[in-house]
């Protein structure tokens, strides 16, 4: 299926599209990547420079281990920083849960929604639909990221496919979740998510890569958040084999020359 962000095609014959990570959250587990309000415009500036297609705005950390924050303070923190990217020419995604955060966002100049709970609040997916926006939509059950297993992952993706049909949602891109989103889950689960990463194409949807710096590649390299950049790298180009359509990246340069060399590689 293919999905425009904007004008930018998304999936079948398109090439695969770097979505850089704009974390206005200090709470991040990666805390090299939070960009204080008054460094946003020249921030966005240089991931546009070194190949962002997309710019994923988020303000809340889902660390199991971040600090909480309340839906006012993310929202206020939001429509700050859309307020001061106003005119930057980007294309951007909103990474919230909260249909307060996302009803409030829509006033400015945004062209996707990330919702990491796949559509399971009412609220939000009537908020979403009404957009007309594409929707990526993370595996849920109950709780974002909750699968546990490569089939309980098949379960939530069809369930996250049947809610956009019920609140008529046709633009949809499909996140597996990859990554320690709840205590249970184990580095394994990820590792084999990503080896099966290819079965999922199966559903016809765009999927999203989203492994950047994450736990799972930590564990198995021994380093922290800092130092996972070549491993991320190493993940990513698998994804890409696996029939990713869009990696969620921290390091925006490096990630675009991964993909123009798999480009090279795979004609």
């Amino acid at each position: 299926m293919n999905i425009t962000i904007k004008n930018i095609g998304i999936g079948n014959a398109n090439p695969p599209r770097v979505m850089g990570v704009l974390n206005i959250s200090p709470e991040s587990f990666f805390s090299d990547s939070f960009v204080p309000c008054d460094r946003l415009v020249t921030r966005v500036g240089e991931m546009q420079d070194e190949g962002a297609d997309i710019i994923d705005l988020g303000a809340r950390s889902t660390a199991l281990t971040a600090p909480r924050i309340s839906v006012e303070e993310e929202k206020t923190r939001v429509v700050t920083a859309l307020r001061e990217l106003e005119g930057s020419g980007a294309v951007f995604s909103l990474d919230t849960m909260y249909p307060e955060v996302l009803e409030a966002a829509l006033h400015y100049d945004i062209s996707a929604i990330n919702d990491i709970s796949g559509l399971s609040n009412d609220r939000y997916a009537r908020i979403a639909a009404d957009s007309g926006l594409p929707v990526i939509g993370m595996t849920t059950h109950k709780i974002p990221g909750d699968p546990t297993t490569i089939s309980s992952t098949h379960e939530a993706l069809k369930k996250i496919i049947s809610r956009a049909e019920s609140y008529g949602i046709e633009s949809l891109i499909l996140d597996p979740g990859i990554g320690k989103w709840v205590a249970e889950r184990s580095s394994e689960a990820d590792w084999e998510l990503c080896r099966r990463f290819s079965e999922l194409k199966v559903y016809g949807f765009p999927l999203l890569a989203a492994v950047s710096r994450k736990t799972f590649i930590g564990e198995c390299l021994n380093k922290p958040p800092q130092d996972r950049l070549y491993g991320s790298l190493g993940v990513l180009y698998g994804l890409l084999l696996g029939g990713a359509d869009i990696a969620r990246v921290h390091d925006v340069a490096a990630s675009k020359d991964i993909i123009t060399v798999f480009q090279k590689m795979h004609p």
